[in-house]
C-alpha cells in the first residue's frame, strides 16, 4: 500500500522537534510523498508555540516545491470539560485538526470511562476536529468500540502512529484493537508517522504491518491520495 501524504508532523515550534517546514518538504519530495500536514502541538503543551504562531498559518504556502502544504494543530484536551488549548473559533482556521490527550497539558488520565467520556465532550465542543491522534496510548485508555462509533457517526478520523510502539509502550495490543474494530465496523482510518525529525517523514513500516495484521485493506485509510484526504477530512473545501 503506498501512502500520498503523512499528516502527522511536528517542526521546531512544537518545543521538542528538530525539523522545519522546508525540511520537511525536501523530505517529503525526498521519499515520494504528494502532502504533508504541519500539526505542531498546541500552546498547552510545555514548550509549544503560541497562540499567534496558529494564527499566522496562513503564511505558510499551501504548496511548496511541489508539495501539498495542509495546515493544521495537534490540540491538546485541557480540562474535564473537553476544552481544548484553541478555541473552535480558531480551530476554523485548519484543515488539519487533531485533538489528543497529553500529560502536562491540564487533563490528567482519569481511567477509561471518564477519558472516553472527555473526548466524547472535546468532538462535540469543537466540530473542526477531523483526526483523533493516538487513540491506542496506554496512558490515556479510551474505549475502543464506542470510540470508532462515534468516530464513524461525526466523521472524524482515528490514526494509526508509527511511532506509538517505541514511544508509548505498551501500544501495539490496544492500537491493534482500534484497527480491528475500524475494520468491523468498516470506519477510516489514516497512517502517520508522528514526526519530530525530518527522517522520520514517510516511514510507515510499523502501521503498514499492523493494519495488514488487523485486515484492513486500502478503501480503510484515507491518506493514500489527495483526493480521498479532500473528501474525508477537508470536508467542503
Amino acid at each position: 500500500m503506498k501512502l500520498a501524504a503523512d499528516l502527522h508532523v511536528h517542526t521546531v515550534s512544537s518545543g521538542h522537534a528538530y525539523s522545519t517546514v522546508e525540511e520537511y518538504v525536501a523530505q517529503a519530495k525526498k521519499v515520494g510523498l504528494k502532502g504533508i500536514a504541519i500539526t505542531d502541538h498546541g500552546p498547552a503543551m510545555p514548550g509549544a508555540p503560541h497562540a499567534y504562531h496558529f494564527q499566522n498559518l496562513g503564511m505558510i504556502p499551501a504548496k511548496m516545491n511541489g508539495v501539498r502544504i495542509y495546515r493544521g494543530i495537534e490540540a491538546n484536551v485541557v480540562d474535564a470539560e473537553g476544552r481544548t488549548d484553541l478555541p473552535d473559533e480558531w480551530l476554523t482556521r485548519f484543515e488539519i485538526v487533531f485533538v489528543a490527550m497529553h500529560p502536562l497539558c491540564g487533563y490528567d488520565n482519569q481511567g477509561e470511562e471518564k477519558n472516553t467520556e472527555v473526548l466524547f465532550r472535546a468532538i462535540e465542543k469543537n466540530p473542526q476536529i477531523n483526526l483523533i491522534a493516538h487513540p491506542g496510548n496506554p496512558k490515556y485508555p479510551i474505549n475502543v468500540k464506542e470510540t470508532v462509533a462515534l468516530a464513524k457517526e461525526k466523521g472524524v478520523i482515528l490514526e494509526i502512529n508509527n511511532s506509538s510502539s517505541t514511544s508509548r509502550a505498551g501500544s501495539w495490543d490496544k492500537c491493534l484493537a482500534f484497527a480491528k474494530e475500524i475494520k468491523r465496523q468498516d470506519a477510516k482510518v489514516v497512517l502517520t508517522t508522528d514526526s519530530h525529525i525530518s527522517t522520520m517523514l514517510g516511514v510507515f513500516d510499523k502501521a503498514l504491518k499492523l493494519i495488514k495484521e488487523a485486515g484492513l485493506t486500502e478503501k480503510h485509510v484515507v491518506n493514500t491520495s489527495l483526493a480521498k484526504i479532500e473528501k474525508y477530512i477537508i470536508k467542503g473545501s
